[in-house]
């Protein structure tokens, strides 16, 4: 019942921030969620305790109790992706598969390494100390960009479809090639038995990244196939949502990635499963069921994002690293972009104008937190957490709202 009342608690304040935003602040849904619950974060840190003694002291016991890591890795990112996948064209992501691959592969590897050889460089300056090690550990978190914020900011943005692809794409895919950087990475910094061969760090990648590709793939016609057999849109609904649940937890079973298991039968459902297994009644309806999910889910998640200031405690002592790692990140992610477009044959090659959108369009979220948050406790756990929310919260507000005027003025 714990959980039930949490996420009784979460469903509430999300719909009351939601109808707030839409009636009177007008910004995107998810930004303007996650702006309130900031706001009323920064009240309960200064008055909270004063004013609202005992409200105060239940709502930092529920986040405190709350466990994001597993809630959003192990359950609403995967429906979230899912939901996210079946609604992407196949064929645009052809037509782009060469920078999609590219930036979910080398450019975060990349833009890890650079993240990590700078902040090393430059935290001593502010008198803190950080090890080499977990200045790439924060790398490797904080590289990837954030499939749901992602998503849901694009939609809104007025942003080319083939940028809008890349992009997207990326965002997809590149939760594989991180999380195994992130877990190689924290294991170095736990043990020092840890095997960093190439051979061992590409088996890891190919195992996490080919099987979740195949698994989906075979997940994603096997449900196309049931449903072209019936053709009843609540049973297809229901075996949609069998693919992500159950999908899961075979991935998470056979130790391959969940993230890639999701977008791949996603992208099956959405494209093959949509064009030979569906009637027009039954293609609409899952379409709305979805949607209605991903708004759901975002608006529960990015709630909680700005709740998640409340766990930062000491804001004091790293405000000031924390705000120069943003423009850390910003370099990291120009060079990650910049560097393989000079090496790699894209057709046709990326623009001036289509070089910022990328760099400014690649937005961090969810999936940074809960990596962070999944650190056991440490001397550096929260420094890496307070850069972190830094980050995506400068992110999502900032980048994220005006990504459409920054393509408006690039492109025009």
């Amino acid at each position: 019942m714990e959980l039930y009342y949490s996420f009784s608690i979460l469903i509430c304040l999300a719909s009351l921030f939601a109808y707030i935003n839409h009636r009177f602040m007008k910004l995107p849904s998810t930004i303007g969620i996650m702006l309130m619950a900031i706001l009323v974060s920064i009240g309960i840190r200064f008055a909270g305790n004063s004013i609202f003694p005992g409200m105060t002291g239940k709502l930092m016991k529920l986040l405190s109790e709350f466990d994001f890591t597993e809630v959003l890795m192990g359950a609403m990112l995967n429906f979230l992706l899912f939901a996210g996948a079946i609604h992407v064209n196949f064929a645009d992501l052809r037509k782009q598969r060469l920078p999609v691959l590219t930036f979910s592969t080398l450019s975060v590897i990349l833009s890890t390494f650079v993240i990590g050889f700078v902040l090393h460089f430059i935290v001593p300056w502010f008198g803190i100390e950080l090890p080499f090690i977990y200045c790439l550990l924060f790398g490797a978190l904080i590289s990837p960009t954030d499939p749901i914020a992602v998503l849901g900011i694009l939609k809104k943005a007025d942003v080319p479809k083939s940028l809008e692809t890349k992009i997207a794409g990326e965002s997809l895919f590149n939760d594989g090639v991180a999380v195994v950087l992130f877990a190689v990475i924290l294991q170095l910094a736990e043990s020092a038995t840890m095997d960093v061969s190439l051979a061992h760090v590409s088996w890891l990648l190919a195992k996490e990244a080919l099987g979740g590709l195949a698994l989906g793939a075979i997940l994603g016609f096997s449900a196309s196939k049931a449903i072209k057999s019936i053709d009843d849109y609540i049973i297809s609904a229901l075996i949609t949502m069998s693919v992500v649940m159950g999908g899961y937890m075979i991935a998470h079973t056979m130790h391959i990635s969940g993230p890639l298991t999701m977008v791949a039968a996603g992208l099956i459902i959405g494209n093959f499963g949509r064009r030979v297994a569906m009637s027009n009644q039954t293609r609409d309806y899952l379409a709305k069921f979805w949607e209605l999910i991903d708004e759901i889910l975002n608006a529960i998640l990015f709630l909680f994002i700005g709740f998640e200031l409340l766990m930062i405690k000491d804001l004091e002592s790293y405000w000031l690293i924390s705000t120069v790692t943003i423009l850390v990140v910003l370099f990291a992610r120009f060079l990650s972009i910049y560097l393989p477009s000079l090496v790699v044959p894209f057709n046709p090659p990326l623009s001036r104008g289509s070089l910022t959108i990328l760099v400014w369009g690649g937005l961090r979220g969810g999936v940074s937190i809960a990596l962070v948050l999944s650190l056991a406790s440490g001397p550096y756990k929260e420094i890496l957490l307070e850069m972190t929310y830094f980050v995506v919260v400068f992110s999502i507000m900032v980048q994220g709202l005006s990504v459409g005027k920054v393509a408006g003025k690039v492109l025009n």
